[in-house]
């Protein structure tokens, strides 16, 4: 079943990005989602004792993309107004993800969205340079970077 997944997200990918239902576009489709299941199912993955949920993978890309255009909105307003300001600085935000690929993906996500870069991690505390650092409040600035993104990779 799991290959069946893997096939049927790839082949919507294929499809949402080629925008066409051509018979040409959608033989190549399958013809490489096919050649990708069939080449990556069989190796090893990242953690044996849990597979991924596809649902909640799926169910986490609306919040990461929320995430992303906000802060691809907030970004932009601050290189076209010169009145807001960019206060650079490092902040320790604590998470309570304990499965490493979880963790993976919440700093790899923080990264992707514009302003913040993910520098380090160690076992509770996500260490990430943002460009709009304001509070002084260590907690509300852990909860403005990471929002929902961590309640939802815990779907995951």
């Amino acid at each position: 079943m799991e290959r069946f997944q893997w096939f049927a997200v790839l082949l919507i990918a294929w499809v949402g990005l080629t925008n066409t239902l051509q018979y040409q576009e959608l033989l190549a489709g399958i013809l490489i989602a096919a050649t990708i299941v069939w080449v990556t199912i069989p190796a090893p993955t990242i953690n044996h004792a849990r597979s991924w949920n596809l649902f909640g993978l799926l169910s986490y890309f609306p919040i990461f993309l929320k995430a992303l255009v906000l802060a691809n909105i907030d970004v932009a307003m601050r290189v076209l107004n010169p009145k807001l300001p960019i206060n650079p600085g490092i902040v320790r935000v604590h998470t309570d993800l304990t499965v490493p690929y979880q963790r993976l993906i919440l700093a790899n996500s923080i990264t992707l969205t514009p302003g913040t870069i993910t520098l380090e991690m160690d076992n509770e505390d996500v260490y990430i340079h943002w460009i709009a650092v304001e509070d002084v409040d260590i907690i509300q600035m852990g909860e403005t970077i990471k929002g929902d993104m961590e309640r939802g990779i815990v779907r995951i």
